[in-house]
């Protein structure tokens, strides 16, 4: 099968692919390189199955030819990360609501097949814990950059269901929370890969808020494994998926974890949200995901648990 990856030299992306090069399906990827990297697919540039284009998804002569040659969409491509948002808030609606609104028009022009990437920031500042798929948003002002993730990645959602209730088009949204490991950048906001380069080199470990505030992680190996598996179920087709762990952990405990498994000499700091973000920034106090529908569909169990999702990805920054 000839799958399009868009955004395949993210963090998520270029494993999908690594994943679906060895299940001996042909894999292209698009990527712009404004937050993925070269670095993520340069492993696989000499297999013979493998091809890659650095554009934007923006380009839309350049999209509706690979959607054109392609069986199947997996769309990754999109502006991630709070403070990539906050930092560039145009660019991220135009890409999040833009570049998915021209893969969709595509991949119905020639009725392919898409999973539709989303987010757990669809959920906003909700405390309805834990997050069902079909549970109602609450989001704070549009003067607050942050939300603005959260509507586009709504758009894209409604998007999606509207070209599959009136255009037939086979699509299945994917919710993803935390989606950590080996390859992941802190450099946008991510929390976890950004502790454990901290704790290796020694750096003050950085906090944001008291650190009471709730997250679950999920290995990024089982949550590529859960996309293709919903990808290859008819059933799936029109409908929303949380995945990702259900297990929680305060983001307090997950630096001192994170010290003792480096023996890191770091101290931890605490800053409040204004100082690192904007004035008024808010932030989800717990975010944890429901995942008996994902159970029920695909079987989803997570083989990775937080000791050995941190282990893989110590690993990873050690070398």
């Amino acid at each position: 099968m000839n799958i399009l990856i868009t955004g395949g030299a993210g963090f998520i992306g270029s494993h999908l692919a690594e994943k679906l090069l060895k299940e001996d399906h042909s894999v292209t990827v698009i990527d712009n390189l404004s937050t993925g990297k070269y670095s993520n697919i340069i492993h696989l540039t000499k297999k013979k199955n493998f091809h890659y284009i650095i554009d934007s998804i923006l380009n839309r002569d350049v999209l509706e030819d690979l959607i054109k040659k392609c069986d199947q969409i997996f769309h990754l491509a999109a502006a991630v990360g709070v403070k990539y948002i906050i930092d560039n808030p145009l660019l991220s609606l135009q890409t999040n609501i833009g570049g998915a609104e021209n893969v969709l028009e595509f991949a119905n022009k020639y009725k392919k097949k898409v999973l539709m990437v989303s987010t757990s920031e669809i959920y906003g500042k909700s405390d309805n814990i834990p997050f069902k798929e079909e549970d109602d948003r609450l989001l704070g002002s549009t003067h607050i950059s942050r939300w603005s993730y959260s509507c586009a990645k709504a758009i894209d959602e409604f998007f999606s269901l509207a070209y599959y209730r009136e255009k037939k088009l086979p699509v299945v949204i994917v919710r993803c929370f935390n989606t950590v490991g080996p390859r992941q950048t802190g450099q946008y906001g991510m929390v976890l890969p950004k502790f454990v380069r901290n704790a290796l080199l020694n750096h003050p470990i950085t906090i944001f808020g008291d650190g009471k505030q709730t997250r679950c992680f999920c290995d990024v190996d089982d949550v590529t494994d859960g996309m293709i598996k919903l990808m290859s179920n008819k059933k799936a087709e029109g409908e929303i998926f949380n995945i990702g762990n259900d297990k929680s952990i305060s983001i307090e405990e997950l630096a001192h974890k994170i010290k003792k498994l480096t023996n890191s000499k770091s101290k931890i700091e605490y800053v409040n949200y204004a100082e690192a973000y904007e004035e008024g920034f808010e932030d989800m106090r717990h975010r944890k995901p429901d995942l008996s529908k994902v159970i029920e569909y695909i079987d989803y169990k997570p083989k990775y648990n937080l000791e050995q999702i941190l282990k893989r990805t110590i690993d990873y920054f050690e070398e």
